[in-house]
C-alpha cells in the first residue's frame, strides 16, 4: 500500500463517520419534528376547548339575562293581581 492508498482509505473511513453522524442528526430531527407536531395538536385541542368554553360562557350569560327578564315579569305580574 502506498501513501495514496492509505488517505483514500482514511477519506473513506472519514466519510463513512461523517454518514453515520448525519444519520444520528436525521433521526434526531425527525423525533423533535415528531414532539413538534405532538405539540401543535394539543395546542389545537386547547384552542377549540377555549372556543368552545367562550361559547358556554357566553350562552350562561344570555340565560341569566333571560331569567333576570321573566324575574322582572313576574314581579309586574304580581303587582297586577289583586292581594286576596
Amino acid at each position: 500500500m502506498n501513501g495514496l492508498d492509505v488517505v483514500a482509505v482514511g477519506a473513506l473511513i472519514l466519510l463513512g463517520v461523517i454518514l453515520v453522524v448525519l444519520l444520528m442528526q436525521a433521526l434526531k430531527v425527525r423525533e423533535i419534528w415528531q414532539m413538534m407536531l405532538m405539540s401543535k395538536e394539543e395546542i389545537q385541542g386547547e384552542g377549540s376547548c377555549a372556543i368552545e368554553n367562550k361559547e358556554l360562557r357566553s350562552a350562561l350569560r344570555a340565560e341569566k339575562a333571560h331569567v333576570e327578564q321573566l324575574q322582572g315579569k313576574v314581579v309586574l305580574l304580581m303587582a297586577l293581581v289583586p292581594a286576596a
